[in-house]
């Protein structure tokens, strides 16, 4: 398929109308901005069942680093919809093989490690709290992202103790304090 072709088939799977497809082919910019519209609304449907075809359609991009951004964002945003490890881990499983066409080794490694990231994210939401060994295996971005979001005092303190990056600990020591101070 063209990315014509392609631009067309995944504005019509969304119900996205008014872009203009001929500006989007010519400029990665404007088409990054469609397949942000593509991935929210996709991301939205109850239905996981079109979503590999969704991310092959997306990594035929010509602008691989465009390619890799659509996917990336399609994968948060189911992680941050999903109900848990088991059904996330299990959506992603099917979409490696069409992750292992992208040619540069850097971007389907970054896609894995992000999906990694919000696996690790999933069960520590499911009450997991993790060893210092498993929290230097994730990310800066999920430890950070930890930082900022978690409600376990436990993971807050760990993140504290044991975050790679000091804005990510002071980040965790603050809300632990200010979550001690407020009454329940």
């Amino acid at each position: 398929m063209t990315l014509h072709a392609d631009m067309t088939e995944l504005l019509a799977a969304a119900g996205i109308l008014g872009v203009d497809v001929d500006n989007a082919v010519a400029d990665e910019h404007v088409r990054w901005s469609a397949y942000r519209r593509v991935v929210l609304v996709i991301a939205s449907s109850p239905s996981r069942d079109r979503d590999r075809a969704i991310v092959a359609t997306l990594l035929r991009d010509p602008v691989e680093m465009v390619a890799k951004s659509a996917v990336v964002a399609l994968v948060d945003e189911i992680a941050m919809r999903a109900a848990g490890p088991a059904e996330f881990r299990e959506w992603a499983s099917g979409l490696l093989p069409e992750i292992d066409g992208l040619e540069a080794e850097g971007h389907r490694d970054f896609i894995r490690r992000r999906i990694s990231d919000w696996l690790f994210h999933l069960s520590v939401q499911d009450g997991h709290v993790p060893t210092t060994a498993e929290l230097a295996e994730v990310t800066d971005w999920m430890q950070r992202t930890l930082a900022e979001g978690s409600r376990s005092p436990a993971v807050l303190a760990l993140l504290a103790e044991s975050g790679r990056r000091k804005k990510t600990r002071n980040v965790a020591e603050n809300r632990a304090r200010s979550r001690e101070l407020k009454p329940r």
